[in-house]
């Protein structure tokens, strides 16, 4: 994977900002990769942000090239120690 330039970090924002985010990668950047990632409640939302624009903005231009899910540990404000589901997905360039 290249720079952490063509990273895409799923969160609060408005789903649109993050399909466009990924788009602009691809187009005026020209990126060969890019990565969408996730923690915890967010999941759902990147697979969604990797599926719209893999099947309607940049349709047989981009593929899935690979996911990886993980969990990471670290203790919360209370100092108990929580686990979080993460989600990598890569996109790259048909």
């Amino acid at each position: 994977m290249e720079g952490a330039d063509n990273s895409i970090f799923v969160g609060t924002k408005p789903f649109m900002n993050y399909v466009t985010g990924v788009v602009i990668q691809f187009t005026t950047k020209d990126a060969k990769e890019v990565l969408v990632k996730a923690r915890g409640k967010f999941i759902s939302r990147a697979v969604d942000v990797a599926e719209i624009a893999v099947k309607r903005f940049l349709k047989d231009q981009i593929r899935v090239q690979s996911i990886n899910i993980d969990s990471e540990e670290f203790e919360n404000k209370e100092g108990k120690d929580v686990h979080v589901s993460t989600i990598e997905i890569i996109l790259e360039r048909i």
